[in-house]
């Protein structure tokens, strides 16, 4: 059995690090060669606060453009969900806090669709938050929240009922991904489909470089307070010792194949401490952070095809920005 490794976390606590998952990615990324963090650990509740004011911010345009479809093409979008008007599970991966898909929810109670809403996401918060607002903000509303993995929670809906699943994944999420892992992703889901159901996915196009890399490099430097935020998150939860001050932010946007990346640069040759481990860093070198994907029209409808899905309808913002669109599962 291997010892345990008891650190004092931010909050006075005392706990063995080593059982935790948290600790165990961190340390299997700043192990590798290059080094690397996963993004799905910006979120807890200080880079949920940051991420917010990074949505409100000037140049970070996927929120508002996605909201933009949302609110003016919120008949067109539900009338193509609704189909033939047979009752339907509305799933939505990584739901958060529904902002965006509260308005096609209000659309189709007010046109009295058959569907139950199944939000999904790996954070128990969301889902007891869902599952006690909804029901007060949309009356009338059938909605059973799933905690959980993606794929698990869609097994989970496949047993609870056999009505048709529309599944929609929003927010560019698929973005997070690079391009073969986003591929596998769109197989993997199909696997979980029937063929009839339906996938809203939304997908930040390729555009102007400037435009791309302002969105990820902000004058305000909230994107690189969010990254930075993670290494301050070690600290807190993990008992790590990393002085965030010897690292700088540096994103990065490749027009040729859509790829804006994110990384932290170490400032100095530096040692950090995690547990009993010693992590070093050279002077200038890089811990690969996040990935942003973007896609030309013609990519996304490609990944659809070879997913096993048949794009039916786009629905995109007044700058040609981002794209809401409806694939079918064939």
């Amino acid at each position: 059995m291997a010892p345990q490794v008891l650190t004092q976390t931010a909050n006075g606590e005392h706990m063995d690090i080593t059982d935790c998952q948290f600790y165990k990615d961190v340390m299997a990324g700043l192990t590798s060669t290059p080094k690397h963090l996963d993004s799905k650990y910006f979120y807890d509740a200080h880079g949920d606060k940051l991420f917010q004011d990074l949505m409100n911010c000037e140049e970070y345009y996927p929120t508002n453009c996605e909201m933009e479809i949302f609110t003016n093409q919120t008949a067109d979008i539900c009338k193509a969900l609704i189909g033939n008007g047979d009752a339907f599970d509305l799933i939505e991966l990584g739901a958060g806090d529904a902002t965006k898909s509260t308005k096609l929810l209000k659309h189709l109670i007010d046109n009295e669709a058959d569907f139950t809403y199944l939000p999904i996401d790996i954070s128990d918060n969301v889902i007891s938050y869902l599952n006690m607002t909804l029901p007060v903000t949309l009356p009338g509303i059938e909605i059973t929240g799933l905690n959980g993995e993606y794929f698990d929670m869609l097994k989970k809906a496949a047993a609870i009922s056999d009505k048709r699943k529309v599944v929609m994944f929003l927010g560019s999420n698929i973005g997070n991904m690079p391009v073969a892992d986003a591929e596998g992703f769109c197989n993997e889901l199909r696997k979980h489909l029937s063929p009839g159901d339906m996938l809203l996915i939304g997908v930040d196009l390729k555009k102007n470089p400037a435009t791309v890399l302002a969105a990820y490099n902000d004058r305000k430097g909230i994107t690189k307070r969010f990254n930075l935020n993670l290494l301050e998150r070690t600290n807190r939860e993990l008992g790590a010792n990393f002085n965030v001050n010897q690292f700088d932010h540096y994103a990065m946007y490749d027009p040729e194949t859509g790829a804006c990346k994110s990384y932290l640069i170490s400032g100095a040759a530096q040692d950090v401490k995690i547990g009993e481990e010693t992590i070093s860093f050279a002077k200038d070198e890089y811990i690969y952070m996040e990935i942003s994907q973007k896609y030309a029209v013609e990519q996304i409808d490609e990944m659809a095809r070879k997913s096993g899905f048949k794009p039916l309808t786009l629905f995109s913002d007044s700058k040609d920005w981002f794209v809401d669109t409806i694939w079918q599962a064939v």
